[in-house]
């Protein structure tokens, strides 16, 4: 929907009983809601058969839909939807923009789309639509059974553009967990991020040690500050907990645990072997990544503004956390020292690519849309 365009009005058609059900803490009515929301809809009506289901999440938010006793006639299109989906915003965004109705991956139908007036059936309203299919989780729910299943479809889709083999094999599976839990108490995602930041910067404080031993708890703790790192953003992502200030935080305080981590390791290295290149090699791996804070910054604005995957891709792949398993071999090996090698090292190759890759001429063209 063009940024001028005026919202578009919804009305969702609730049955009570499916509308309550539960999704990793909130009801689906209250999902479809804040998604609807999201999706650039306002007014958001419902027709509400039965008691009315809770809505935290959009309340908290500020979205307070109208719930209305009967059916009332539409006078302009209006995006129509059954409580029974647990929908993306970002494909409901596709379903106004193309004025459609939304169908799963596998080309189901789904209660969903842009109608112009409403018999009171929603199926019979959107009979006539053309169909797009969903790209994110989008999943029609029944009853308890569907709801946990469509809940596992959710949690399952959280993960990262930045995650590598051992957030993918071992911190997410791991993690999630411990998410699901967080997702029912009061502990905030920004909460998270900062226990995750303590826990990497104890991790830097028995790196000091110079410890054998020491260095070993270090990276375990370092691995767990990981692990917690992962827990944060899909805390965020499935209670709709998102925001830049978030954002933001998560990625200073990374930047504050890498830090911690080269400093430390560099002072520990030197007081072994005071002739060594310890102080030097972690003076360049903290230089490196203070020079790489602001170009990772620009790089990301300059991609989203270009539609450069290319750029995005390179800083995804150079920010994955697989570097705590190699942490955690070297301390048991007893190597720490080349960690530090690699970073002081690597993190000048990572910034000076990714400077020129924002150099004017470099970013790639916008990739044209193609309608399916």
């Amino acid at each position: 929907m063009p940024a001028d365009s005026p919202p578009l009005p919804a009305l969702i058609v609730c049955d009570g009983r499916v509308g309550s059900l539960q999704l990793a803490a909130l009801t689906l009515l209250d999902r479809l809601v804040v998604a609807l929301h999201r999706a650039g809809c306002a007014p958001i009506r419902v027709v509400c058969n039965g008691e009315r289901p809770i809505l935290k999440r959009a309340t908290a938010l500020g979205v307070v839909p109208e719930f209305i006793d009967r059916l009332v006639p539409i006078d302009r299109l209006t995006l129509l939807a059954d409580c029974s989906l647990l929908v993306q915003p970002a494909d409901v965004k596709a379903v106004i923009e193309q004025k459609a109705r939304l169908a799963t991956a596998s080309g189901r139908l789904l209660p969903l789309g842009i109608v112009s007036e409403f018999t009171g059936d929603v199926v019979h309203s959107l009979a006539s639509l053309p169909t797009i299919r969903a790209t994110g989780v989008t999943v029609a729910v029944e009853d308890t059974a569907s709801a946990r299943a469509a809940a596992g479809q959710l949690w399952a889709s959280l993960g990262n553009s930045t995650d590598g083999f051992v957030d993918t094999f071992f911190n997410r599976p791991v993690g999630r967990f411990l998410s699901k839990v967080l997702v029912h108490t009061p502990v905030t995602p920004n909460q998270i991020t900062l226990i995750s930041m303590i826990l990497g910067l104890v991790a830097a404080w028995f790196f000091s040690r110079g410890e054998h031993l020491a260095g070993i708890l270090g990276a375990v703790l370092l691995q767990l500050s990981a692990l917690i790192d992962c827990v944060d953003g899909e805390v965020a992502r499935v209670s709709f907990k998102e925001s830049p200030i978030g954002r933001t935080l998560d990625f200073a305080c990374d930047q504050v645990v890498h830090l911690a981590v080269f400093g430390a390791l560099a002072l520990a290295l030197s007081h072994q072997n005071p002739d060594g290149p310890a102080l030097a090699l972690g003076l360049s791996a903290v230089c490196g990544t203070l020079i790489s804070i602001p170009i990772v910054i620009r790089g990301r604005c300059v991609a989203e503004r270009a539609s450069d995957r290319r750029l995005d891709r390179f800083i995804d792949q150079a920010s994955t956390r697989d570097f705590t398993a190699l942490v955690i071999f070297l301390a048991i090996v007893d190597r720490l020292s080349w960690f530090l090698w690699l970073t002081g090292v690597t993190v000048h190759v990572f910034w000076i690519i990714a400077l020129a890759l924002q150099l004017p001429g470099r970013q790639s063209r916008p990739a044209k849309s193609v309608n399916t």
